[in-house]
């Protein structure tokens, strides 16, 4: 090797010196930024809304399995005539049928009464009688479709708009972009519980930040008992002993942070200082002795932290109050392939008087009016029989909103006479999703992440806003 050579081996080399330094500083810089940000909540990526701000929360009521529209929100009186008849072989020709392809089709009308309701005389189902009383509150989506005829799929579709594992869930997108009001309580917080049958299981894939940071995912509290585990001090540990831990931890952390950048070494602090205020916060949050026996009653709860969908209603609303972004509930009760009878009657059963009693909770309190209510599954069920149920149905399903900058007593789109097809204002899952954002002061095409050379958003290539809906 000549002088030149060495020469220029040895400026190579305070160069890489220099940018490897740089790149040590900037993580420094931002480690730096951290403790700030994990005591002051969790900050988002959007500095200014893109629309007006009409939510500022999500709950989610979803009701795990796909219940049937022509049981809910879908009256379809011609449907009914043609009960245990022939189902019209134009209406199925050459579509997808999940598990009745190629086998005799039989119509099957609805089992229960429908009725007006309210002063919209919307047509909702005699088995949510609560739920009917709130009609004129309710925005009733008739003419969703989606794409995902399987149960986990269909919910990944519903939850990240696509069925590719790694898309962040639509509560991730949401603390990524608008961050949350709370330190001291996750951002995005998931509950479930199960009814008698029809439990489809639910995996924590469908609250995953995927591509995002960790620290933008759902965090599942459980149902009964302790919501978190291990929310207590160790014995022999004391708060300001545990204080110094996560102290030394993130001085720690802080020096690995100096040596490469990783968003998720700030997760870890983040997450070590929000577990160390949640010792304080979630026995508070569910304490419920405070509750008056009529909100007890309004929500038809039994025992707080029973595991029920009414606690965990209640739960919901404690949530809200204390600046949670994202709010989900699962009710695992509605996949009724058989015993649709009872099935639908015990699942109503069990959400009816909680979904009402959340919604009037929240008017009477003055939060309803910036938090986005969305009520339901992740598909609807075929007007064909499967035996005493029905089967899985991706051309029509309904949801309904409330709150949130959501136009009050109305129905959108229609369904054909026999409920197979949503025909009229059809509202596809991304076009649900470009309007949940809306509301939330975001425009869809413009919350993005760059993965792998593509621009990843929840609502794909595709959505549109659903301007109908919008008060």
């Amino acid at each position: 090797m000549d002088f030149a050579d060495i020469a220029d081996h040895a400026l190579g080399v305070r160069r890489r010196a220099f940018l490897t330094q740089s790149a040590y500083g900037l993580g420094g810089m931002a480690f730096a930024s951290l403790a700030d940000a994990a005591r002051a909540g969790v900050p988002g990526v959007l500095r200014q809304p893109h629309a007006p701000v009409r939510a500022k929360r999500v709950i989610f009521l979803c009701m795990a399995g796909g219940p049937s529209h022509l049981e809910t929100f879908d009256w379809k009186p011609k449907l009914k005539e043609l009960d245990g008849k022939p189902f019209p072989e134009s209406f199925t020709q050459g579509q997808q049928l999940a598990q009745l392809q190629n086998t005799e089709l039989k119509a099957r009308g609805a089992f229960c009464e429908f009725k007006k309701w309210g002063q919209s005389g919307q047509e909702i189902s005699g088995l949510f009688p609560n739920i009917g009383g709130l009609a004129d509150d309710l925005c009733i989506i008739r003419s969703m479709q989606t794409e995902q005829i399987n149960h986990d799929t269909a919910h990944a579709f519903m939850n990240t708009g696509s069925i590719i594992k790694g898309r962040p869930s639509m509560g991730s997108w949401l603390l990524y972009g608008l961050g949350c009001d709370t330190s001291d309580l996750p951002g995005f917080v998931v509950l479930t519980s199960a009814g008698k049958s029809g439990q489809q299981p639910v995996s924590a894939r469908q609250w995953s930040a995927g591509i995002l940071p960790s620290k933008y995912q759902g965090i599942q509290f459980q149902s009964k008992g302790q919501p978190v585990h291990y929310l207590g001090s160790p014995d022999g540990v004391c708060q300001s002993m545990q204080r110094q831990v996560v102290e030394e931890v993130a001085r720690l952390n802080g020096l690995l942070a100096e040596q490469k950048l990783d968003p998720e070494i700030q997760t870890r602090v983040a997450q070590y200082e929000m577990a160390f205020k949640m010792q304080a916060s979630v026995p508070e949050l569910t304490d419920m002795k405070g509750e008056p026996p009529h909100i007890l009653d309004l929500y038809g709860v039994k025992e707080p932290g029973d595991g029920s969908f009414a606690s965990n209603c209640l739960l919901a609303r404690r949530l809200a109050e204390r600046g949670v972004r994202m709010i989900q509930l699962y009710h695992r009760a509605w996949d009724h392939h058989g015993g649709i009878v009872e099935g639908m009657k015990n699942a109503a059963l069990d959400v009816d008087r909680a979904t009402a009693g959340l919604i009037r909770d929240l008017k009477q309190r003055g939060l309803l009016e910036d938090t986005l209510i969305l009520w339901g599954g992740e598909f609807g069920r075929t007007p064909m029989g499967q035996g005493s149920g029905r089967d899985h149905h991706i051309l029509a399903f309904n949801v309904f909103l409330a709150g949130g900058g959501v136009k009050p007593g109305m129905s959108l789109g229609a369904t054909d006479e026999l409920g197979y097809r949503a025909v009229q204002d059809v509202v596809h899952v991304h076009d649900l999703h470009a309007t949940m954002l809306h509301l939330l002061g975001i425009d869809h095409k413009r919350l993005n992440v760059k993965f792998q050379g593509l621009d990843v958003r929840l609502t794909g290539v595709a959505g549109r806003l659903v301007k109908q809906v919008l008060a």
